[in-house]
């Protein structure tokens, strides 16, 4: 593969994997994957969570991809992109990592953003983090953040329409 046709397909899998963690989040997560998901919705003053098992299933598709690149693993066979697409998953995992746990979090480091868009991916994963249970809910992504105002509004829609239990803060 050209040089120029990594770096599409290495950004393009780093894109992709928002919208793959986004129907994730939204329909395993607060699906049928809650049992490992709640705890992570929940106060606890453990170190690691039952949520933590899902950064194994997004290492596991990394790998997968890596080993489907690798001739070592699958000689002639090997599948080139496999590689760079398994590069790009390895990649948004770590931008995950910082801005999720870290940033939002701060499971790693403590800063709390006073303006910009680190600012606004913490005020949209916490307006994430006001619903009581798995029913409902905003923003599932974890990279792009919508405008908090809007996130707000629709929380406020969904208690309304008896879709979300909203936490006390934020039901006004």
């Amino acid at each position: 593969m050209s040089m120029p046709a990594i770096i599409v397909l290495v950004l393009g899998t780093i894109v992709a994997m928002e919208g793959v963690a986004w129907a994730s989040h939204r329909y395993i997560m607060h699906g049928f994957g809650w049992a490992w998901h709640r705890d992570h919705h929940e106060p606890h003053d453990k170190l690691l969570e039952k949520n933590d098992l899902f950064a194994i299933v997004g290492a596991a598709m990394s790998i997968s991809m890596f080993a489907l690149g690798s001739p070592m693993i699958l000689g002639s066979a090997v599948w080139e992109p496999g590689t760079w697409i398994g590069f790009g998953i390895l990649i948004y995992g770590i931008i995950y990592t910082l801005v999720h746990d870290g940033l939002v979090h701060q499971r790693y480091f403590r800063w709390v953003p006073r303006r910009g868009y680190a600012k606004r991916l913490v005020q949209a994963h916490k307006l994430h983090h006001a619903t009581i249970g798995k029913e409902g809910g905003v923003s599932f992504g974890f990279v792009f953040a919508r405008d908090p105002a809007t996130l707000k509004a629709e929380l406020k829609a969904q208690r309304e329409a008896g879709i979300a239990v909203v936490r006390e803060a934020l039901a006004d």
